[in-house]
């Protein structure tokens, strides 16, 4: 069973642990087995907020094996610019062990800055929050840091950006783990419609289409995702949620800025892409699944 270690550092911003935690305990309920763990390296750590914590293990004393995951989430910034910060070599060193072990070594936020004294950023492409990604150049000048993007992974290491970006990380992280129809299980329970991957930075299928709050139009996305292979035409998915073809067609598009046959192409087209990673799955079974009529209208759409 995998386990999930989250760090908590004194000064700990608590978007940057909640979010990526909530994640993997939203995945437990959907029956995913892993084990999740809380370390602190120095003792009472208090967040920005203001909150304590309990009495909590020592990163010393967890037992970790190749393929778990370590999660250091950001801090304020003048801890991170701290004599004391910088002296927590007994931590840092433990970073780069596990790492060496083949631990897969997060980071959210200014989490990156320890990771950098670990050794973990030479030659490897990273990010942190954006009012950040200067001053993690400059502290580590070895390092590959990339701008305006989400997260990113290299050499084994997770980095990614401020707060809510621990979430799309963690969701990242979880597609690789259990594919993406898992983890948009998890995200809908989250209500969170998830960024794919990194090169999707700006743009996801999910998320793009959703920044409404029409929970009628939310029903007919949300029954287009489950039943991919269903015709799904506009009389259907107008009598689901009580309206007319024409008031559907009409808020659908005022809402989402799409009309439903484009919508629903880019669904099907977004799955059939992801199933194709599977080498067991024929051309023709994918287009059943996604509900294109023949193989050759798949490979049509997925050209255009």
């Amino acid at each position: 069973m995998k386990k999930m270690a989250f760090i908590i550092p004194p000064t700990v911003e608590l978007l940057d642990l909640s979010g990526p935690a909530q994640v993997f305990t939203e995945a437990k309920v959907h029956g995913m087995e892993i084990e999740m763990k809380f370390y602190q390296y120095s003792d009472e750590p208090v967040s920005t907020a203001g909150l304590g914590f309990g009495k909590i293990a020592h990163f010393s004393t967890a037992t970790l094996k190749a393929g778990d995951y370590v999660f250091v989430p950001g801090m304020d910034n003048d801890y991170v610019n701290s004599i004391p910060f910088k002296a927590e070599r007994e931590f840092f060193n433990w970073l780069k062990e596990c790492s060496d072990k083949g631990i897969t070594v997060c980071s959210i936020c200014t989490g990156a800055f320890a990771l950098g004294h670990a050794g973990l950023l030479r030659d490897t492409e990273c990010t942190t929050h954006w009012r950040r990604v200067e001053a993690l150049q400059t502290q580590f000048p070895q390092a590959r840091v990339q701008a305006d993007i989400l997260y990113i992974k290299s050499n084994n290491v997770y980095t990614s950006a401020g707060i809510s970006a621990g979430i799309d990380l963690a969701l990242a992280i979880l597609e690789d783990l259990k594919g993406a129809l898992f983890t948009h299980k998890a995200a809908r329970g989250l209500v969170v419609y998830h960024r794919r991957s990194g090169t999707h930075k700006q743009q996801s299928i999910y998320l793009d289409y959703r920044n409404h709050i029409n929970p009628q139009v939310h029903e007919v996305q949300d029954y287009m995702i489950d039943n991919l292979s269903k015709e799904n035409s506009i009389e259907s998915l107008a009598s689901l949620v009580g309206m007319s073809p024409r008031n559907l067609s009409r808020v659908f598009k005022e809402k989402t800025g799409s009309t439903v046959l484009e919508y629903l192409t880019l669904l099907r087209k977004e799955y059939a892409g992801t199933m194709m990673n599977n080498p067991e799955y024929t051309i023709e079974y994918i287009a059943s699944k996604c509900g294109f009529k023949s193989a050759r209208q798949l490979q049509r759409i997925l050209k255009s």
